[in-house]
């Protein structure tokens, strides 16, 4: 259960702590083993490669109008070094390798823990609208 803590930006992770023994106990503990669940059937490097927009992005952080989606993790290790996926820095956006392990450290950088996977199709239609 612990590696998945490291996909959860520091800040956010220590707060999502302070509430485990709050009265929102519940809500919470199911969020972590529902994060917990997505990132262990997460695809790793390579196994949506030639998918384009069908890719499904299973995690999402986001910052302002910066977005990351998370399609795939690394193949080594625990995939908490980095991932694939697509990052909009407000700019259009880009597939690429994303740092989780810097990402994580970024204060202002949260994980949508609202997230419902979706394709990068779907994720691309929702930003033109």
């Amino acid at each position: 259960m612990d590696s998945f803590l490291h996909f959860i930006p520091v800040q956010q992770r220590s707060v999502i702590i302070e509430c485990l023994d709050g009265e929102e106990r519940e809500f919470f503990l199911n969020k972590m083993i529902e994060l917990q669940e997505t990132i262990q059937a997460m695809p790793v490097t390579y196994q949506q490669d030639g998918m384009g927009d069908n890719a499904i992005a299973h995690l999402h952080y986001f910052s302002g109008g910066q977005n990351w989606y998370i399609t795939e993790k690394d193949m080594e290790g625990d995939g908490t070094i980095q991932a694939f996926g697509m990052a909009d820095l407000g700019f259009g956006s880009e597939m690429g390798y994303i740092g989780i392990a810097e990402l994580v450290q970024i204060n202002i950088i949260e994980l949508d823990l609202h997230w419902q996977k979706k394709t990068l199709a779907e994720i691309s239609a929702s930003e033109r609208s």
